[in-house]
């Protein structure tokens, strides 16, 4: 099986984390730190999600990108929690445009998300890794990961694990 990869930023990469790793078809993610190149050349918190395309697509893991994270939202933390998918391979750049073009129907004010070229990753120190499943009854995973998660069961109970 041949994975697909692509990163995503926005929000506390322990929510994005738990998001993605509660998908089916996604096969792996690895939360850190995700740079680009020129102004956006800084480390921003964001995962690494590689998935299986037969069993999840590129513009379901989008929607559900944009819908658990402020994805029309700039604020004052953005240069920490840089709204962004990140390609590693220069067709995905359309694609992901395409998709977010079509979704933009779906929301009431203009996603922000910033589509970039993935330059580089640093991984969370190990005690943060997985920080959900380690961790699901921490005040902070009750209150910030677990209405992601539902939201997910209810909108995308087809693709939940």
């Amino acid at each position: 099986m041949e994975l697909t990869k692509i990163a995503f930023g926005g929000g506390c990469h322990w929510c994005t984390e738990a998001v993605f790793q509660h998908l089916i078809g996604v096969e792996k993610v690895s939360q850190g730190w995700v740079s680009s190149t020129g102004e956006n050349s800084s480390f921003s918190e964001a995962v690494i999600v590689e998935f299986d395309n037969s069993k999840i697509d590129l513009k379901t893991l989008i929607e559900i990108h944009l819908l658990t994270h402020k994805s029309t939202s700039n604020h004052s933390m953005r240069e920490k929690y840089r709204s962004a998918i990140y390609y590693f391979k220069d067709y995905q750049k359309e694609e992901i445009s395409t998709i977010i073009n079509e979704l933009q129907s779906d929301f009431l004010e203009k996603i922000i998300t910033k589509i970039l070229e993935f330059n580089n990753f640093k991984p969370s120190a190990k005690e943060f890794q997985n920080y959900y499943k380690n961790n699901p009854q921490k005040p902070f995973c009750e209150k910030y990961i677990q209405p992601k998660l539902k939201l997910i069961l209810k909108r995308f109970s087809e693709y939940s694990k």
